[in-house]
């Protein structure tokens, strides 16, 4: 091919690559390179897991009451504090003025039994309560076991679930002369079953 006519077919690549950009060199150690400056975007959050429903305050459960708990110390903090009755060198009865007729026992530092009485808001999940029937009681607790009450004449009772001596927390009802719920507790074998307080 003639010189002239090779330096016309060339022409259009020489174009193209002028136009082309150059590739981008990597920068060199120490220098520095402004880059322009880019909003971040905020990485969506992950939805939280859903949170436990809280636990009735007046719900007495087996587990305990409130902060209280069958088998562990007294939060520090708790609104339950020792009243000095009955107290002995390794128990004692606590109370709390957000449960008035209720009072704990705790015997070698643990809260081993919770006990609502007259005046307490208290329920079981099942409803009871205190001055609820013993009909009522039996409609939700039919295999708890009867004994004779110590302080009262029959038809007054214990009314003591299958396992209360078992050593795991379990219920006791107290049924008074009149057929009606005196008092329920919850707790541990043998202090579930003291009949007057630390005793």
């Amino acid at each position: 091919m003639k010189p002239h006519l090779l330096a016309l077919a060339l022409t259009p690549f020489v174009a193209l690559a002028a136009c082309s950009p150059e590739p981008a060199s990597e920068p060199t150690a120490g220098a520095s390179s402004a880059a322009p400056t880019e909003t971040a975007v905020p990485e969506p959050s992950a939805t939280p897991e859903t949170a436990p429903m809280p636990v009735p305050v007046n719900l007495l459960r087996l587990e305990g009451l409130g902060d209280l708990e069958i088998g562990k110390p007294v939060p520090k903090g708790s609104s339950w504090k020792a009243d000095g009755v009955q107290a002995s060198d390794t128990c004692l009865t606590y109370n709390s003025a957000g449960y008035p007729g209720v009072y704990a026992i705790v015997e070698d530092g643990a809260v081993r039994r919770i006990t609502a009485g007259e005046g307490s808001r208290v329920k079981l999940a099942e409803g009871i309560g205190v001055g609820d029937s013993e009909a009522d009681v039996k409609k939700w607790f039919a295999g708890f076991r009867e004994a004779p009450h110590t302080y009262e004449e029959a038809p007054a009772k214990y009314l003591t679930a299958p396992n209360g001596e078992s050593g795991d927390p379990a219920l006791r009802f107290e049924i008074d002369a009149s057929r009606h719920v005196s008092f329920i507790h919850i707790g541990t074998w043998p202090v579930l079953g003291y009949v007057e307080g630390c005793a």
